[in-house]
């Protein structure tokens, strides 16, 4: 590609409404476009890297044995009646109307529409097991889309649904696809993790999430120091501690905190560690307050907080209000003894084993000292209610945990026939007997890898892409060529040997000064670079830099091959689980 011929628009002034470095980049860059809130055109920058991510998806699909298809991102409301999803899914479902006032959605994913071809295609055990993919449109109508295409309304995702009439192949196929994302990070040279997760809105079973590691990461990820477990923050479990209640060996005392309410403010008022406090959270279960107890420097983990039978399917904490008609107190000083009957409380393991506790007194401005379970404060059950913190135990009891932060490329779940037992798919077994089969399904960003690449690998230049995702390998720039014609043919003697040899270079003939072309370079991330200038032609060199390298190397044109066959694939690093 010569770039006189190539649209590109490069600005060095970062725009006000990028927060992150990948929408700042992919802005400066050209790769991107915001038409609407959350919705984005892709550049032929973007596009090029868009392409490069997804025919390294499809490769992998298909060599899995997938088979590629395209469903339409419109959907009838009918088929999410049935799924029971038009109203469960939520807000983020666009839904539309056309002329004849019939009602559908803009696609946010596809369970409800393959299952409704597969009951109209497969009837026999003989057609299965079967994968079929897609790499299609899909959006949803966050209410505040943010980070550019990392969390846009509108994003381009491969997601493929398998179907089965055993759980045995099911798990096989569902392994095949977890090895397949596997190879598809490596290729595209990015260092992810995979992570057990809960599989949300979704439903179904068992979950892995696929995330890149990155600082600037939404996700928090948990990972053992000396085993393979590693599980999505929100999934992972807080091992009960080891160690039984002691007994009580202070009376109960009621302490005068005027204007403390939190634990931060308690604990330093009172001179007391924040473990030794118990927080006190009002909820709304399904028959009224429900009262959820933990340890004072642990936070709730809503994901299992709702995973208690007491509780609908999202949190709510009471408002101050429902907590003054309830109690009689205000918020802050809410505590377990003394609590009304009619509120049940549920104690997570850490502060079940605590004994002459703090805690809320039940009376404005006056806190517990003193409190102990049983003799002054009751429980209904003890469960698993907070989030993990680093050096807290692994669950698989090997090492202790650490924490990252990630970006959430995939998701793949094992979703049983959630799906089809709704929509009523079956097909007829060995014996002739009508089966409900089972489901799989695998969801990869196609969009947000780009970003997530860039946040994972920039510098204060610009991006350094993997070699699998840059737009080129190679650059070519020219010093002064109208002033030396040789230069010229120079470059496009070593552009054609290159694009020849299968290597895709960009041949900067645009005719700007050596600066603006070299830091568009860097900014677009090519992976090398090569100049040819008068001085190396009289010596028979090239100057060659690699884009992550800080300075410049005069080599023979020979050794340049070398050099790229030498770094042909930047497989990154996957750490496995």
């Amino acid at each position: 590609m010569r770039l006189s011929q190539f649209h590109l628009v490069t600005t060095r002034e970062v725009p006000s409404d990028a927060s992150i470095i990948s929408h700042k980049l992919m802005l400066c860059t050209g790769m991107i476009r915001k038409l609407a809130s959350g919705v984005y055109s892709w550049g032929p920058l973007g596009l090029r890297v868009l392409h490069k991510v997804e025919n390294i998806v499809r490769e992998e699909m298909n060599r899995s044995g997938a088979i590629e298809m395209l469903m339409p991102t419109i959907q009838p409301k009918e088929l999410w009646e049935e799924s029971g999803r038009w109203q469960k899914f939520g807000p983020q479902l666009l839904k539309i109307k056309d002329c004849k006032q019939q009602s559908f959605c803009y696609g946010p994913t596809a369970e409800e529409v393959v299952t409704d071809y597969v009951r109209q295609e497969l009837s026999s055990y003989k057609q299965l097991p079967v994968n079929f993919y897609q790499i299609q449109t899909k959006f949803r109508d966050e209410i505040r889309p943010r980070f550019g295409v990392m969390r846009a309304r509108e994003f381009l995702m491969k997601d493929a649904y398998s179907f089965h009439l055993s759980q045995e192949s099911l798990s096989t196929t569902y392994q095949a696809m977890y090895e397949v994302y596997n190879r598809i990070f490596k290729r595209l040279g990015l260092r992810c993790r995979a992570v057990q997760a809960d599989n949300g809105a979704i439903g179904g079973q068992h979950s892995h999430e696929f995330h890149v590691l990155a600082d600037s990461g939404e996700d928090v990820i948990a990972f053992s120091d000396q085993s393979k477990y590693a599980a999505n923050i929100e999934k992972a479990e807080a091992l009960a501690p080891n160690t039984t209640r002691p007994q009580p060996t202070e009376p109960l005392r009621r302490l005068e905190t005027p204007g403390k309410k939190t634990i931060e403010e308690v604990s330093d008022f009172l001179k007391i560690p924040r473990a030794q406090c118990v927080k006190t959270l009002l909820v709304h279960g399904k028959k009224g307050l429900v009262a959820l107890c933990l340890r004072g420097d642990h936070e709730l983990n809503e994901t299992k907080a709702c995973k208690l039978t007491e509780l609908p399917n999202q949190i709510t904490l009471a408002s101050d209000s429902d907590i003054l008609t309830a109690t009689g107190t205000q918020a802050g000083f809410i505590g377990p003894v003394g609590l009304p009957a009619s509120i049940p409380v549920f104690v997570d393991h850490s502060a079940a084993v605590l004994a002459d506790f703090i805690c809320g007194a039940n009376t404005d401005h006056n806190h517990y000292s003193g409190a102990n379970w049983g003799r002054d404060a009751h429980f209904e059950r003890i469960e698993d209610l907070r989030l993990i913190v680093a050096g807290d135990l692994s669950p698989d009891g090997q090492g202790q945990l650490r924490i990252a932060r990630g970006i959430e490329m995939g998701h793949i779940f094992q979703l049983g026939n959630t799906y089809a037992k709704a929509m009523r798919v079956s097909v007829l077994d060995e014996q002739g007997k009508k089966q409900v089969p089972l489901m799989g399904c695998y969801g990869l960003g196609i969009s947000r890898i780009v970003a997530a690449a860039i946040e994972q690998s920039h510098d204060q230049a610009g991006i350094i892409w993997p070699e699998a995702m840059a737009p080129w390998r190679v650059a070519i720039c020219m010093i002064n060529p109208k002033r030396h014609p040789d230069i010229t043919a120079a470059a496009e003697s070593l552009y054609q040997e290159l694009s020849a040899h299968g290597i895709e270079t960009v041949l900067d003939d645009r005719g700007h000064r050596s600066g603006t072309m070299f830091a568009d370079m860097e900014l677009i991330g090519i992976p090398h670079r090569v100049v040819i200038s008068q001085r190396n032609l009289d010596t028979g060199t090239i100057e060659y830099r690699a884009r992550k390298a800080k300075e410049n190397k005069i080599i023979k044109r020979e050794e340049l091959f070398l050099l790229l066959k030498e770094n042909g694939r930047d497989n990154g690093h996957f750490l496995e689980n």
